[in-house]
């Protein structure tokens, strides 16, 4: 029996005997030819191997795409609450099947929305999530022992969380049964993006508390999203958003095991979020070299003994900065061919850009095409009756090979450095961003690039296009609700839980507890945050 039939038989064989565990009997094309489940050599190099197995290049499950599809996540989240949760609706009635999150800067920061460096800023880019009884509005009427929610949220990751945890308890449903996904991956603001409120140190000692949280308490929960996204955003090469995102991850899981946790508790736990950007067939290889070199190194370097430890489980999202606000309707067909990369690379999660967000939050009638994009490659395309289809292609392969030498290549210095805190606060990848983002906007410019509407085929004057608009009076509104919210409680409650969180942030023990504690007394998140500013300070100040 050769390494390809044994495959067939007792790893895809198996997993596609379980009861539902396919999509449908019979896989075949339009012409009437059945298709297999693996197309490879029958004996493929270690490097390769088979779906569901170490490495992990051609996916983390056997069947993946015939046994279900990703879930597919609309980012959604702006002006109030209410706003926000009518879109959530909405878009679950559409046929999405995961739901995800935008937060405004203030919640991102750690400011409530009366804070006076919240000004401007309340319900603009996100939702303005201050308080429990915020959070129960974004959820009316959605189950949340029934969904999957992704939050996008770094330095008040643990806030958020807590905050979910109090709406799915007040509605019947137990901790351990909320499933979903922070993104709580703070060295990437430093880097990256800087929705960052402490410094390093204490920043980190928070992702850890999470982890180990998380792993007692919300087993099902993702407690991190380690995002190579807003690298890729900042302008990173793809080599750069592998090395610098697994770099993180790398940081992360030696912070967790040196707090004393064993790996494979919480390793398996672990997830990534990447950019699909517009070179198509590099973007497929860029999946396939990070899970490969994940594998190896929880493997080989952390000595994980749990293969889904091994398992680089990752959502994609269809690149932002490629948008363009000239000819936006351009933007649909770039979103697809960026959709069907992420699918063809072997995402477990997907979202899709609206084509107006170079202008706007998207309108509901850009956020239905988004969607109908993801579903069109779902069910019209026929690449999801194949497992790893792109496997074993040679320019595929060549630049998985090459993209991984790339990223090994900087994981080496940055281990030089003494790891990725030291290397961040060094500026290293930061100025690597820089350069690359530098050299690809130079190419724009001198047209070695082309960006179809913007340096090449042009159109003269053209049409307004439909934005979504955010009422300017809803500041006013969330304010008066906040202070509505805070007359109603028990403030000497409140006060007492933010002084236990205080002394905890200046001991050791897991501060999660005592958010949840506060969140639970009716704290808000700005109160909560400021109770640790007093503690750890601001990072830069």
């Amino acid at each position: 029996m050769t390494a390809l039939e044994k495959w067939a038989r007792e790893v895809y064989g198996r997993a596609a005997a379980k009861p539902g565990a396919l999509r449908k009997a019979l896989f075949q094309t339009s012409s009437g030819v059945e298709i297999e489940p693996l197309y490879g050599p029958d004996e493929p190099p270690p490097s390769l191997g088979f779906p569901g197995q170490y490495p992990f290049t051609r996916g983390v499950q056997p069947t993946m795409y015939r046994g279900r599809f990703w879930t597919m996540r609309q980012y959604a989240g702006f002006g109030s609450a209410e706003h926000t949760n009518e879109r959530f609706h909405y878009l679950l009635k559409s046929g999405q099947t995961g739901l995800s999150t935008a937060f405004d800067l203030p919640t991102q920061m750690g400011h409530d929305s009366d804070s006076p460096r919240a000004r401007g800023e309340v319900g603009r880019v996100g939702v303005a999530i201050d308080s429990i009884d915020d959070m129960e509005r974004l959820f009316k009427g959605i189950d949340l022992g029934q969904v999957s929610t992704s939050m996008t949220i770094n330095a008040t990751g643990a806030t958020l969380l807590a905050l979910y945890q109090g709406v799915g308890e007040a509605h019947g449903t137990k901790a351990a049964d909320l499933v979903g996904t922070i993104q709580n991956d703070v060295l990437k603001e430093y880097m990256a993006r800087g929705t960052y409120i402490y410094p390093p140190g204490p920043s980190m000692r928070l992702i850890t508390d999470t982890f180990e949280y998380c792993t007692k308490n919300i087993p099902k929960w993702n407690p991190i999203s380690i995002s190579g996204y807003h690298i890729r955003e900042a302008g990173s090469t793809a080599a750069q958003e592998i090395a610098f995102t697994l770099g993180d991850g790398i940081a992360y899981v030696d912070a967790a095991v040196r707090r004393g946790l064993d790996v494979d508790s919480f390793a398996g736990r672990l997830s990534f979020f990447f950019n699909v950007h517009n070179n198509f067939v590099e973007e497929v290889a860029k999946f396939r070299a990070a899970r490969r070199l994940w594998a190896r190194t929880m493997k080989e370097r952390f000595k994980a003994k749990d293969p889904r430890s091994w398992t680089l489980r990752f959502h994609a999202q269809t690149a932002g900065s490629t948008l363009t606000a000239q000819q936006p309707d351009n933007n649909v067909v770039r979103v697809a061919l960026q959709a069907l990369a992420a699918v063809l690379g072997g995402c477990q999660s997907l979202h899709t850009n609206g084509r107006d967000e170079a202008l706007s939050l998207p309108t509901e009638a850009s956020a239905r095409i988004a969607l109908r994009t993801q579903q069109i490659v779902a069910y019209e395309s026929g690449v999801c009756d194949f497992v790893d289809p792109l496997g074993g292609a040679y320019a595929v392969e060549a630049l998985t090979d090459e993209l991984e030498e790339k990223a090994v290549a900087y994981l080496h210095k940055i281990d030089e450095m003494g790891g990725m805190v030291e290397a961040i606060s060094r500026q290293y990848p930061q100025r690597e961003i820089e350069d690359a983002a530098y050299a690809a906007q130079k190419e724009i410019e001198e047209k070695k690039q082309i960006v179809v509407g913007v340096n090449e085929f042009q159109n003269e004057g053209e049409a307004a296009f439909e934005m979504l608009r955010i009422d300017p009076q809803l500041e006013e509104q969330q304010i008066a609700r906040l202070k509505t919210f805070r007359r109603s409680r028990d403030n000497a409650a409140t006060t007492r839980s933010l002084s236990e969180l205080k002394r905890a942030a200046e001991g050791t023990e897991n501060l999660v507890p005592r958010i949840v504690a506060a969140v639970k007394s009716r704290a808000t998140l700005g109160e909560i945050a400021n109770s640790m500013r007093e503690v750890f300070g601001e990072h830069g100040h």
